[in-house]
Order: C-alpha cells, then structure tokens, then sequence
C-alpha cells in the first residue's frame, strides 16, 4: 500500500483515512506493507509494516507547507537539500524498483494522485493488481474547477492504468466519470467511516477558557475544522455569518486549521465588520482540537467540492450538531447532518440561526448524529476491499 501520510504526520483526513481503513483491514486478514514517502518513528503502528521510501544515505525528510509544497532533505553528513513536491514525486517512483524486490504480495493499493506514478511503477515491476483509491481530485482541490494540468494528467494516467478504483463516495465517482472520462463499471464506491472507540473522550481543565466564559454570557460558537482552502467553500461561510451575526450579535465563528486562504478569510471578515466575531486557532491536534469541539454548538461544512468530508464524522462522533454542503460525499450517509447548498449563503444563515436560536432543536439533533455516528465502523468498508481484493487473488477467496 502507498501512502502518502499516515498520523502524526498528516497535514488532514487522508492519512487518518489511511491508518484507520488499514487498521481495520488487519482485523479482517491483511498483511499490509505501508509505503511513505518520508522518515519517522511509526513504532507505534503494530498492525502493518511501514517503511520510508527515500533516498539512500537520506537521514531525514520534512515537508513544507500544509501541502507539502516543497522538502528539505537532510543526509546523515548534515547536508541540506531543497527539493520541489513533483520531485519528490518521481523520487519516490523511483524508490519502487528497490521496494518491489523486498517482499511477496498479491494487490498494490494506492491513494491519491501523490502515490500514483509510483504505483503505475510497481505494477509494471510485479505485474500485480492495482487499485486506486481517489480520496479527492484535483477537480476538487481546485473547487471544482480545472486546477493544476501535470495533477490531472498523472491521476488520469493512474486511473486509467489501475485494475480497480475506489471512489470514498458517489459523488466522487460522478466526478471522476464525467471530468476524467474513466468508464463507470471501472469505480466501486466504499465509503469513508469512523469508529467512535478510538476517539478520547473530553477530560481535565479547558484548553479554551476564553470561549468556556463566552459561552457562560450567552454566546454560541460556529466551528470549522480543516483545511482552509478554496475547495472547502469557506468564503461562503463568512458570508452568512455575517447575516447570522447581524441577527445574533452573540455568536462566534471558530477556524481550526491552516492553509493559503487564511489572510483572505481574517481580511474578508474585517471588511464585512465581523472581525471580532472570527477567531482562527491554527491546525490542533489531541486535546486542544478534543477541547474545542466540546466548545462548539455547531460545525458547519460549506465545501464547493468534497469527495467525502471525514471531519464532519469527526464532529459528530463529539455530538456537535452539523451542516455540511449538498456537494459533500458525507451528505449520502449522514442523514443526520443538516445540508445546504454551498452557494446559498442566505439559506446556510437561516438554517444557522434555526440551531442556535433553538436549544431543544441542537439537543435533538446532537443526540441524533451521535447515535448514528456511534453506529458506524471501518470494518464494514474493510470488508468490501478484501472482496475487491479476492477477485483478483484467491488468497483473500
């Protein structure tokens, strides 16, 4: 399996997609061999073997840049190196013509466009099945429209090389039909998922004490965590808030993350006089971003183009009541979840406002998407990938 990240060396819900379907793959009989592209202690990790694919004589590689924009190597003399992401991209390609000759296996497993020129490689080595799993496009990341042509090129090569594509929900693989013109019967859907169980629980003294006493004097908190990109459709959200703080003056909008649109987003909320009112925290993690969520009253996700959304599963597993965009993939498995239109700024203020002004609505539909959320598991999308994998290996029959 090829990977890109895998926690806590993760710039977002893709390697935490890939450490809990991997986990969940060894319950239900996997041998997996992990592939990442950089060096770090995974000696945590006792359920697959990971293993670095970097330069020899490489000491350490560190990313730049919540996108990995660029790497710095650093060999075992000191020296330091800068290299570009689509270097990178073709050293780790490279690195497969070493990493085929270590071991046996039955099916190569690839995510995202990132792994796919090293996976293509593999599978011309070996000779073995390729699937490839698109957890988002670069129709996506670009909000839905054409982004970065070498992005696209390599994932339609990937996808039109690979056995197999899994799609993390049907509008996904909608996306990949009709911007990438790969056949239909070509896609399965297996959906992203949450186990509850492996989330910690809201405990000790308030990383938040400022939004603890807030709350206390009335105030509501609007939440969003992730990514502040284009794609997420975040602009959006300022914009309604505008209308939901005209109407609410006590009511907060919190960004857990980091991203490009960061500056835009702070300067958009000061233009439409709202400034005070948008607070951003940087990327969290453990018990800060745990405290935050136990925070909100809310978590809103407006994205332009989401092939899945995990954080909105995340947000529920805490029982925040949650609004995600029609253009999510969550949207077809969390009926639970509240939706709008990522365009419509005026409906997403009023269906805002409709939870905050009401504590028995946000009761009800906070206990609504815990217990469907507690209801979910990985196992479940585990076991549809081992069948993908039987049909082209009896091992797994």
């Amino acid at each position: 399996m090829l990977g890109w990240e895998l926690p806590p060396h993760n710039s977002g819900g893709l390697g935490v997609a890939c450490m809990n379907l991997c986990k969940a793959l060894s319950v239900a009989g996997a041998d997996i061999h992990f592939i990442v592209p950089y060096t770090a202690d995974h000696s945590s990790i006792d359920f697959m073997k990971v293993s670095a694919a970097t330069p020899v004589g490489v000491k350490e590689v560190q990313q730049s840049g919540i996108a990995y924009d660029s790497f710095k190597f650093t060999d075992t003399n000191g020296y330091e190196e800068w290299v570009s992401l689509f270097d990178y991209h073709r050293m780790y390609e490279k690195s497969m013509d070493s990493i085929v000759a270590m071991g046996e296996f039955d099916v190569i497993h690839a995510h995202d466009w990132l792994t796919m020129r090293a996976a293509v490689r593999a599978k011309q080595i070996s000779g073995k099945p390729l699937v490839v799993h698109i957890h988002a496009t670069e129709f996506d990341r670009s909000g839905g429209n054409h982004g970065n042509p070498m992005v696209e090129e390599i994932e339609y090569m990937g996808m039109m090389m690979a056995d197999k594509i899994i799609a993390v929900s049907e509008h996904t693989k909608k996306v990949i039909v009709e911007h990438y013109g790969i056949p239909a019967e070509k896609i399965e859907v297996v959906y992203n998922s949450i186990d509850v169980d492996i989330y910690d629980s809201v405990v000790g003294k308030n990383a938040y004490p400022y939004f603890e006493k807030m709350r206390e004097h009335g105030y509501k908190v609007v939440m969003n965590f992730g990514r502040l990109t284009v794609q997420k459709g975040l602009y959006n959200l300022v914009q309604a808030m505008r209308i939901v703080i005209e109407k609410r003056p006590k009511t907060l909008l919190v960004f857990m993350g980091n991203g490009e649109q960061e500056l835009e987003l702070l300067e958009l909320a000061a233009e439409l006089g709202i400034g005070a009112n948008v607070i951003f925290t940087g990327f969290q993690r453990g018990k800060n971003w745990r405290d935050m969520l136990d925070q909100s009253d809310m978590f809103v996700m407006p994205s332009i183009s989401e092939p899945f959304g995990l954080t909105a599963l995340e947000a529920g597993s805490y029982g925040v009541t949650t609004l995600v965009s029609k253009q999510s993939g969550v949207a077809e498995v969390m009926r639970s979840a509240l939706t709008v239109d990522y365009w419509d700024v005026n409906e997403m203020a009023n269906q805002i406002l409709g939870v905050l002004n009401s504590n028995d609505l946000q009761a009800q539909l906070s206990e609504d998407v815990l217990r469907e959320v507690s209801k979910m598991s990985w196992q479940h999308e585990a076991d549809k990938l081992m069948n993908i994998y039987a049909r082209y290996d009896g091992v797994y029959a």
